[in-house]
């Protein structure tokens, strides 16, 4: 007979270790892993700057939008491209407050002689909301557009393509 200790450590009446008893004799014990959806277990943030980004880039994909910022902007972002290493600013004229499940956007634009300005307007403000709603999951509560200014057909773009050597 064994005594109540050897029972207690072991767990077994027997004495015996569940390492001895024969693979058929042992019941798996189910493997409980976190609950419910796996999609719900944690939490995303998305930086202003993702969603800057797909703003920038959703604005400028609309016919009759010439460029993003206001003109000293676009003159310090052109020379800011010119130094090596620079990349060109996608999230130039974007701003956005982005929260847990929200985000507002404010973009200044600079819209091509001759488009309807209300409907580049509308058609920026249906791009940039589709893209970031689809992209970032969330939900777009307003998207302020301001027109700066018109690239007239004679002027000079401010930033020139760049020559290979």
């Amino acid at each position: 007979m064994t005594d109540m200790t050897e029972q207690n450590r072991t767990g077994n009446p027997q004495g015996t270790s569940e390492a001895t008893d024969p693979p058929t004799m042992r019941k798996a014990q189910p493997t409980r892993r976190g609950g419910g959806d796996p999609a719900t277990r944690g939490r995303t943030t998305i930086a202003d700057g993702v969603v800057e980004k797909i703003a920038g880039l959703a604005a400028r994909d609309v016919v009759g939008v010439h460029a993003l910022g206001s003109g000293l902007s676009r003159t310090f972002g052109a020379v800011r491209d010119r130094v090596p290493g620079g990349s060109k600013s996608v999230t130039r004229g974007v701003k956005v407050e982005v929260g847990e499940v929200q985000t507002a956007l404010d973009l200044e634009i600079v819209v091509e002689y001759g488009v309807s300005i209300s409907d580049v307007a509308h058609a920026v403000r249906e791009n940039v909301i589709a893209a970031v709603e689809r992209m970032a999951g969330l939900e777009v509560v307003e998207v302020n557009i301001a027109v700066s200014d018109v690239k007239l057909p004679e002027e000079e773009d401010e930033e020139p393509e760049t020559r290979l050597q």
